[in-house]
């Protein structure tokens, strides 16, 4: 309960110097390049996991599947084709680490269940802190942010969407590829 109470007051994300232990990804997508600052000091489940699935190329050739221009872009997960990824194990919620979901901030995507969370991560387009937990509920594990390429998350948040194969709705129409995500300053190893 602490936790949970301690993420109400706590700062969105500190504009000083990164904290030690930080790592950052670039995303090159079909729509342009975009870096997260990933804080495993803070979410150091959720960052570990997030840095694995980078590690082992899952993200490239996924999709962002879940584009909903003034709340979030979601991806990680789905091909092209629609079909859903192979994951590990869920993540425990770390939502009561004291990030917000605020504007381009980047969290780990989950169903109802809080600790479900495995590859799909989001960022957020606007200030989400619906989102965030409270004493009665589980929030969602803010674990980064962007640091470069807001504009290309803005580009991905404003494609068009409606169904698109197994999606009912907010699915891009032309779909906004991962090509590559990469930790910044590690060499890639082959699949």
């Amino acid at each position: 309960m602490l936790l949970v109470a301690a993420g109400l007051c706590a700062p969105a994300w500190s504009q000083d110097a990164a904290p030690a232990g930080v790592q950052r990804v670039r995303f090159e997508t079909t729509l342009g390049a975009f870096t997260v600052e990933v804080d495993p000091a803070r979410a150091p489940l959720t960052a570990a996991s997030f840095l694995q699935y980078v590690r082992d190329q899952h993200y490239d050739g996924t999709i962002f599947h879940r584009v909903i221009g003034n709340f979030v872009i979601q991806g990680g997960g789905y091909l092209p084709d629609g079909t859903e990824k192979p994951v590990r194990g869920g993540v425990p919620n770390e939502s009561g680490n004291g990030l917000s979901n605020r504007r381009g901030t980047v969290a780990l995507a989950r169903t109802g269940d809080p600790h479900s969370g495995t590859s799909q991560f989001y960022v957020n387009v606007t200030d989400n802190i619906a989102l965030d937990p409270s004493p009665a509920r589980w929030g969602y594990a803010v674990f980064g942010r962007v640091v470069e390429g807001m504009d290309v998350v803005d580009r991905i948040a404003s494609v068009a969407t409606g169904s698109s194969g197994p999606f009912q709705e907010d699915a891009p129409l032309q779909p906004v590829v991962i090509s590559t995500a990469r930790v910044v300053g590690e060499a890639a190893t082959p699949k």
